[in-house]
């Protein structure tokens, strides 16, 4: 087998990460450490940068350029309690200041717009914990305007090109979605659909008339349309059989759209603008998966993020006047020095016939044959996984295990079908997907079936402990991060800000008001006699999706039975673990664990 790969340059801060170019051009700013921690680097564009702020907490992760050209706008909560607050640097003098200093509340970014370049639209839920509020911030006074009320089922914000309020989209009280207009001094219904329908909105064409549409209604997968405001039949622009939309590229200055992504196994790109044709033709011999992380407001320059299985994440920058790629950098560019090993895409029948997709990855220089495996399941559950450098399947390849990630029912991204199969399904046919996969795995000859592990986070938490709990002699042993153990605790204690959208987990989970014995009847936490197999929970304890008591209940109610279980808690962490230094110290209590109980 090839060399072990050091968990810090895996888990540790990348060198180099998330390059900006300002709007102009003339500039660009990146997250690099200074003093161990992930802050803004800034300076000419693709030369010398220097620590533009001084975050000394949980480092910097979201940012971007005010339209200004002379301040950086960013993000940043306290110890992971996601009331986040939008702070402003000026790139000449290094002074930050708080644009939103209002405790309790978080900002989210809703919009800027070069022709309005003193300006942001932020939505804040200042006035009512439950709802965002648009407001108008000026980057040069700090001054705010109120731009849009919430009507009390708002969950997104659109504006059109005079940079004002021009859509909302709304939760119905069915759980379907609503695309309300301006009107006025109020808002008329544009489009609507059911539960089961997926809807939104990407921007407003170029003449204002109508608007680019994401939409599964009468169809399996989200396809992008154009549809009048008017009225009349919407115009197809991009869809795919297999797969939903996924980003839209949209011209900074002329609004129109300009290329769409499709993901099944691999992400792949479709030109809708015959300008921008040749340049994804081009992207397409990059070898690895191509996505445009940033470009200027002329868009003759755009960064390129290279992500392939086997290699760090790389950037580029791409000069679309002669079609010429030059390096910006490697993310962990030490990581060059060992053996990464492939990811392989993988499908399967579960046992009702649905085709699962997923990722294999197994170690470098080692037959994959009766490999001890880690099931790793993603989050959600309401997303999916993706082909490419992925730390958590380096880590476990170099530690010789097999590790398998599925796309099982419920995960987005393949369609209306694929995602409503795992409504009401938590623990059950969804659960079923992933001992399918085990089964396949084995059946493969990749697997051991003697020594195989459940391991996520959040909703992969849960699917851990579910593992445990409902699918005896399956796993040997299970690590939870940050997921529920009861799913009626769980929904009881959602954000203030999820109210809207707690009708989606009524229908995709269980009505907590109505449904408290089914609920029950899918809570780890109420099957605790029926785990017989060491489990290692991990929490934050500003944690505002699950709870500290999610992970504290079933510890208490293990511990109560005799039954094994490490417990680690965060005091300074929320949904999930930003900081190098928890990061580093789970992974090696986690590996630990693995190695202990999968020998």
């Amino acid at each position: 087998m090839s060399e072990r790969v050091p968990r810090e340059l895996l888990f540790g801060n990348p060198e180099k990460a998330s390059p900006k170019i300002s709007p102009n051009g003339k500039l660009w700013a990146y997250l690099a450490p200074d003093e161990g921690v992930l802050n803004i680097w800034a300076g000419p564009e693709g030369g010398d940068a220097r620590p533009l702020t001084a975050d000394r907490g949980r480092g910097i992760r979201v940012f971007f350029w005010a339209e200004d050209e002379r301040s950086i706008l960013y993000l940043q909560d306290r110890d992971g309690d996601e009331n986040w607050h939008l702070y402003q640097t000026d790139v000449e003098t290094g002074v930050t200041r708080d644009l939103t200093p209002y405790p309790g509340v978080q900002a989210q970014i809703v919009a800027t717009e070069p022709r309005f370049p003193n300006e942001i639209l932020v939505a804040l839920n200042d006035r009512d914990p439950k709802l965002h509020d648009v407001w108008r911030l000026n980057v040069k006074t700090g001054a705010r305007t109120l731009e849009a009320i919430n009507p009390g089922d708002a969950i997104g914000w659109l504006p059109n090109h005079d940079f004002k309020i021009g859509l909302h989209k709304a939760m119905a009280p069915d759980g379907g979605t609503i695309l309300r207009l301006r009107d006025g001094d109020g808002w008329r219904d544009f489009l609507s659909c059911g539960p089961d329908d997926a809807l939104g909105a990407h921007g407003f064409a170029p003449d204002g008339a109508s608007l680019y549409v994401e939409s599964s209604v009468d169809r399996d997968t989200t396809a992008l349309l154009e549809v009048p405001l008017a009225g009349g039949p919407a115009k197809v622009l991009a869809e795919h059989p297999e797969s939903d939309l996924g980003s839209v590229l949209i011209h900074p200055r002329r609004y129109h759209a300009e290329a769409a992504s499709f993901e099944v196994d691999r992400l792949t790109w479709r030109a809708l603008d015959p300008a921008v044709k040749t340049d994804i033709t081009a992207m397409a011999a990059l070898q690895g998966d191509v996505t445009i992380v940033s470009r200027n407001d002329a868009d003759t320059v755009w960064y390129l993020l290279v992500n392939k299985p086997d290699k760090s994440p790389a950037f580029l920058r791409w000069n679309r006047v002669g079609r010429v790629a030059t390096p910006l950098f490697s993310t962990r560019p030490r990581l060059d020095a060992y053996a990464l090993a492939p990811m392989k895409p993988v499908k399967y029948a579960a046992r009702d016939g649905r085709t699962v997709r997923g990722y294999l990855t197994t170690p470098v220089g080692a037959p994959a044959e009766k490999l001890p495996l880690v099931l790793l399941v993603h989050g959600g559950p309401w997303v999916r996984d993706h082909w490419g450098f992925h730390p958590e399947a380096q880590w476990l390849a170099s530690l010789g295990c097999a590790c398998l990630q599925l796309n099982y029912r419920g995960s987005a991204g393949f369609g209306k079908a694929h995602l409503h199969a795992g409504d009401r399904e938590w623990g059950a046919r969804m659960q079923d997907d992933l001992t399918d996969g085990v089964r396949w795995a084995v059946e493969q000859g990749v697997a051991d079936p003697a020594r195989v592990a459940i391991y996520g986070g959040s909703y992969g938490g849960y699917a851990a402990l579910a593992g445990a709990a409902f699918t005896p002699g399956v796993y040997k042993c299970a690590i939870d991060v940050v997921g529920p153990s009861n799913l009626i605790t769980l929904i009881r204690s959602i954000p203030p800000y999820w109210e809207p959208l707690k009708r989606t987990f009524d229908l995709r989970v269980g009505s907590v008001d109505t449904e408290e014995e089914f609920l029950k009847s899918r809570s780890p936490l109420f099957h605790v006699d029926k785990i017989d197999i060491p489990l290692l929970i991990a929490q934050g304890a500003h944690d505002p999706r699950v709870k500290q008591a999610e992970s504290e209940q079933i510890v208490a109610a293990l511990r109560a039975k005799g039954k094994p279980v490490e417990y680690l808690l965060y005091p300074d962490e929320g949904h999930g673990f930003a900081k190098p230094a928890n990061r580093l110290d789970f992974y090696a209590k986690a590996e630990a664990f693995l190695a202990k109980h999968l020998a």
